[in-house]
């Protein structure tokens, strides 16, 4: 368990006071990089601290530990803001501080992962996630897809050979399998929820299409067959059925 350092907190707290009373009061988009991005930083804080107390960071990581990753988001965000989408908003705040604000609160779930973790999703197809952010239908199909990917192989080194890419980003397999679990009871009949439940091992261990049959009671010498159809088409309503908000801050 990390421990709490009120020292470097509220030395962090002085020092970003008198910061911020040294920026300039100009429009957004007239900031430099760096003075955007310590604009902001009191909303990596807010984020940071909601985070602290909630079940996923405590014992993991400190409230420092939060904002330093809050900080990593901030930067990634700050480097990609569209001004011309901002400006046209008819509240431009609003609008950047929701844009950077899923930034923040994606690289802070990750930093918590990555503290606790041991699930294993490619770097690559996380990338190829972010890229298509705007596209919702294709950022929820490349969510699942790799998520499932991941938990049926299991081993980065089949992993890595399948997709030509050394690289993977560490998950937790017990939080990622509980966020599940819940779009799965959301969005999936009590079939369809069992199927994926039991076949990736989401709180028990993994069963083959042929005990899965036996345990739902689908008989016949092709009721494996059935397994595995009735597991395409649950993963294929998941893509169709959960928005992109409901991903998208995950990663």
């Amino acid at each position: 368990m990390k421990k709490y350092n009120i020292q470097n907190y509220i030395r962090y707290k002085n020092d970003m006071s008198s910061v911020l009373a040294r920026l300039p009061d100009v429009e957004y988009e007239e900031y430099s990089r760096d003075q955007l991005i310590l604009r902001f930083l009191p909303l990596v804080e807010n984020l940071a601290r909601k985070f602290s107390t909630s079940q996923q960071a405590i014992g993991v990581m400190t409230i420092n530990d939060l904002i330093q990753e809050g900080f990593y988001g901030l930067c990634a965000g700050a480097d990609r803001i569209n001004w011309e989408t901002i400006n046209e908003a008819n509240n431009k705040e609003k609008t950047l501080k929701s844009f950077l604000s899923k930034r923040i609160k994606g690289a802070i779930r990750r930093g918590i992962d990555s503290n606790r973790g041991s699930m294993r999703i490619p770097e690559h197809k996380l990338n190829e996630i972010r890229k298509d952010f705007g596209e919702d239908k294709k950022a929820v199909e490349l969510f699942f897809n790799s998520v499932f990917t991941s938990l049926d192989d299991g081993t980065p080194e089949q992993q890595n050979a399948a997709y030509n890419i050394p690289d993977v980003k560490s998950y937790n397999k017990v939080l990622l399998a509980a966020y599940l679990k819940g779009l799965m009871l959301q969005y999936l009949n009590p079939k369809e929820f069992q199927v994926l439940r039991l076949s990736y091992g989401l709180d028990c261990e993994k069963h083959s299409a042929k005990e899965i049959a036996e345990i739902l009671g689908i008989k016949g010498t092709s009721s494996y067959v059935r397994i595995s159809q009735l597991k395409k088409l649950a993963i294929d309503k998941l893509i169709e059925k959960v928005p992109h908000s409901q991903v998208i801050d995950y990663l």
